[in-house]
């Protein structure tokens, strides 16, 4: 029976992940910083065996990994939110770059044939040209706020421990995923909190919104977490595979199907707050290498 890692497990993409591995057979371990600070698990937590820990900590960070000797490791932990890395940039790369290293070391110190996936970010890619849309992997990475800046440097280093240590790492940079269990700090959760809000008569019938012209790739992330364990089956070692729909559509066409479907007038105001000092005008990729290396397909 495979044996299977996931750090972050309890976060968005790492719940659904540690359903999906559970239903493939697998052993599934998992590693967060609060264990229990989100209900996320709550349904399969006595299928899971589970561990507190800060990946920035890498004796404990070590210990985890020597003592489950997994057969997988999925780094899915991330500090994630770009607002918050122009807040806080050090903390940022200690989660996000220092992390990601204690992660790799660990691994080689255990055993060098651990399947390992590096969770990249489309945002690594950031100042797109237009003609560079979609943007498949050959396209430069411009990373334009801290948070990118930080996953382009693991995203690299990742491929240095391939290369160095012979380290079986497949990088992957997902675009968009949305979908249950995702946090109101990401754009259409957060709308959709605010209207049901708006709808229960807890809120003033008016929404807040930031950059609503920018236009994004968005995936389901139940087809995501597939792609990750498909990206680990049949990745070439080394490789960065973009995963994304292939489509872009706007926030504010997003807005606008959330509002149609409530019965409320509301009204929409635009937060200075949620506006980003760099805001990147489309993101939308191309996965056609990912597709034929693996045969993944949204569903």
């Amino acid at each position: 029976m495979t044996k299977a890692l996931i750090t972050g497990i309890q976060g968005f993409a790492g719940s659904h992940l540690a359903e999906f591995l559970l239903s493939k057979g697998h052993t599934v371990f998992g590693l967060d910083l609060n264990l229990g600070a989100s209900d996320h698990l709550r349904d399969i937590e006595d299928l899971l065996v589970l561990f507190e820990c800060d990946i920035r900590d890498r004796e404990r960070l070590y210990e985890v990994v020597s003592q489950t000797k997994p057969d997988e490791i999925y780094h899915l932990a991330a500090m994630p939110h770009v607002p918050t890395s122009f807040k806080d940039p050090r903390f940022t790369f200690e989660v996000n770059l220092i992390g990601s290293l204690n992660v790799f070391e660990a691994a080689k110190a255990v055993s060098n044939s651990i399947k390992i996936l590096y969770v990249g970010s489309a945002t690594e890619y950031g100042d797109v040209r237009d003609e560079e849309i979609p943007i498949d992997e050959d396209v430069p990475l411009r990373p334009t706020d801290p948070y990118s800046v930080s996953k382009v440097s693991a995203d690299m280093l990742a491929f240095q421990y391939f290369k160095s240590f012979k380290l079986h790492i497949i990088r992957v940079r997902p675009f968009n995923h949305i979908g249950p269990r995702q946090s109101d700090e990401f754009v259409l959760s957060s709308f959709v909190k605010q209207i049901a809000e708006i709808e229960k008569g807890l809120k003033e019938p008016i929404i807040a919104v930031g950059n609503l012209e920018a236009k994004r790739d968005f995936s389901d992330v139940r087809d995501i977490a597939r792609a990750y364990w498909l990206a680990v089956q049949k990745g070439e070692p080394g490789e960065a595979y973009n995963i994304s729909s292939g489509k872009a559509i706007s926030i504010k066409e997003l807005l606008e199907r959330l509002l149609n479907m409530s019965s409320k007038e509301i009204q929409v105001e635009q937060d200075l707050t949620k506006l980003r000092p760099v805001d990147v005008p489309i993101l939308v990729g191309e996965s056609g290498k990912f597709t034929k290396q693996t045969g993944w397909s949204r569903e």
